[in-house]
């Protein structure tokens, strides 16, 4: 098996079209098309795990932060980041990032965090918009069962929890083929009328070229009528935080006590208690803080991330509870996240959680 055979599931389920545009997601060093040996999971990328890497033979690290986050001028040993890439240049190790495209991801860190809370009926906070394109094109009726299947294996047609979906309205095609064509149906140099089926069915942008690949494969027609629309929906099915249910209603100081339990931290920040019942709840690993109006509007008891600012606090005190548990707390799921992720398909891979301790921030 080679390496992007390992990164290839990674991608499946956070593409890396969901990263935000200031990130700096995927591929960051070394050579993909090289037999894989191991893969080492962590957080982050220290010159502690490259030796980690290196000692257990893994030649594959994929971190949750990009660990060339900004454009590298020169290679020279200065700072950590350019010793880990020399180190890993040295020794043939590919090092990945699945940064904020998992965090936008459904199935990623936002949901991991969910389940870990014991959320149910979970959704994405806020949806990513423009994501989205409508495809309408026009068939044979003999090949429009076809054509709609294809449309469905390369990934159109996902609305929410339904797949394959689709409308169709029966017409007429009119065409005229010239000289050197090879109509499927028809008589060059004759005006030609078809009973078509108009197929609609919407997709992620980021499967365009997929789609109509699909699309000019299955279709007979020697040219293929098709448009392709932007769409100002919202996708539910990527976007930023979670929000979701409690099974059983917690007071305020109950929820922050689990919330601290089960993320193993060792502290947790938060506003000024409202003194009500916790049952709904928001959140967002990492930066998150930006969403709290968006947990508000979606009628959350609570918003829990990784960061927020002194004033936040303030702004929250009449909307809800912040509690804020450290970035590296709120994001450390992610290497269970990628095990989860590459065991399902490659079950005898050796994969390996890092253990070297790279939290930043200390607490006394």
């Amino acid at each position: 098996m080679l390496i992007r055979d390992v990164l290839r599931e990674i991608e499946h389920l956070a593409p890396t079209a969901l990263q935000e545009s200031y990130d700096h997601t995927g591929l960051q060093v070394g050579d993909v098309n090289q037999p894989a040996r191991g893969a080492l999971l962590c957080v982050d990328v220290t010159e502690a795990v490259v030796d980690e890497a290196i000692a257990h033979d893994c030649n594959l690290i994929i971190a949750h932060h990009p660990l060339l986050f900004r454009p590298l001028r020169e290679l020279t040993g200065a700072d950590y980041v350019q010793r880990c890439v020399a180190k890993a240049c040295r020794h043939d190790l590919v090092i990945y990032a699945a940064h904020t495209n998992l965090d936008n991801a459904t199935g990623g860190v936002n949901d991991k965090l969910a389940e870990l809370l014991g959320l149910r009926n979970t959704r994405i906070l806020r949806p990513l918009s423009d994501g989205l394109l409508k495809l309408v094109t026009f068939v044979p009726e003999t090949h429009a069962d076809a054509v709609r299947a294809a449309l469905a294996d390369a990934g159109a047609g996902h609305i929410g929890a339904y797949d394959a979906c689709s409308f169709s309205s029966r017409g007429e095609g009119r065409f005229r083929a010239s000289e050197g064509c090879q109509p499927y149906v028809g008589t060059v140099g004759a005006l030609h009328v078809e009973p078509e089926v108009r197929v609609e069915t919407v997709l992620p942008r980021h499967l365009r070229s997929t789609v109509v690949r699909a699309l000019l494969a299955a279709h007979p027609y020697e040219e293929v009528a098709y448009d392709l629309y932007p769409l100002s929906n919202a996708w539910s099915q990527a976007g930023s935080g979670a929000v979701g249910e409690l099974a059983e209603p917690m007071s305020e100081a109950d929820f922050l006590h689990h919330l601290k339990s089960v993320l193993h931290v060792p502290c947790v920040r938060h506003s000024a208690l409202r003194n009500r019942p916790v049952r709904r709840v928001a959140l967002c690993g990492g930066s998150g803080a930006f969403l709290w109006r968006d947990a508000a509007a979606a009628g959350a008891d609570v918003f829990v991330t990784g960061e927020a600012k002194y004033n936040d606090y303030f702004d929250v005190a009449d909307s809800l509870l912040l509690a804020v548990v450290g970035h590296y707390e709120s994001e450390r799921c992610t290497v269970d996240l990628f095990h989860e992720i590459i065991s399902s398909k490659h079950p005898t891979f050796a994969l390996r959680n890092s253990e070297t301790s790279i939290n930043p921030i200390t607490y006394l």
